[in-house]
């Protein structure tokens, strides 16, 4: 893997960061998408070896479309970036929160999926790891994993659609080799949300990422896997 390039976006802090580092480690050039240039080199620096900084706000078209037009050839994309918001129930979350919620989570992994799809398609063996989230699990939502509150809801419900979407992208980009896959992470100690705030060590869900990034030609495609390589029901 020692000629890969990786891009992961969301990259300066948290999963992505760690993320990133593993992937550096293993010898592959990677760039750290940030929308804070200078939290982008901070985070380089630290990682050191292959990393290298990329302005990228995924909600900016300009943004994403700069930073596509400066990577010509990309193995592996990891879609990082995201937000959260208030442990608040639908009923009382207002719309505006939503779409902000919406268009990092959701819009913004397919605009920048599609402006890189170009730099994909030049791999040899592409891959697409997306981060999303075991409460975005509808069985698990209505299951005994959760308890049935319907809290944070604009978030879950846009991890719920990015399920969607990989599985979408999966079978839309399976003639070109592009393997597709979602990963639940576990509740990491990150600055997400308040409850992220107590979670595990964001480094053991980078390891489930960098796994999935680096797949076999013949590993799954459009499917959504926990940290520890488990399937996670839709």
């Amino acid at each position: 893997m020692d000629n890969s390039i990786a891009l992961v976006t969301g990259a300066n802090k948290g999963i992505g960061k760690e993320i990133a580092r593993l992937l550096a480690g293993a010898g592959l050039t990677v760039y750290l998408g940030s929308r804070d240039a200078a939290r982008g080199e901070r985070a380089v620096e630290e990682i050191g070896g292959g990393a290298r900084p990329l302005v990228l706000d995924v909600t900016d078209p300009a943004s994403i479309a700069d930073a596509a037009s400066q990577v010509d050839t990309l193995d592996i994309l990891v879609n990082n970036a995201g937000i959260s918001g208030e442990d608040r129930t639908p009923d009382l979350e207002d719309i505006a929160t939503f779409r902000r919620i919406y268009e990092t989570n959701v819009f913004g992994v397919v605009a920048v999926t599609n402006a890189f799809l170009p730099a994909l398609r030049r791999s040899a063996h592409p891959r697409i790891v997306n981060i999303s989230s075991g409460t975005g699990s509808l069985t698990w939502a209505t299951g005994p994993q959760f308890p049935h509150q319907g809290a944070y809801a604009a978030y879950r419900s846009s991890k719920s659609a990015l399920n969607a979407l990989t599985v979408f992208y999966a079978h839309a980009l399976a003639g070109d080799g592009v393997k597709v896959n979602a990963l639940a992470p576990g509740l990491r100690r990150t600055d997400l949300n308040a409850t992220a705030a107590g979670g595990g060590d964001p480094a053991e869900a980078a390891a489930g990422a960098v796994r999935l990034a680096l797949l076999a030609d013949d590993g799954p495609s459009g499917q959504f896997l926990s940290w520890d390589g488990t399937p996670v029901p839709w």
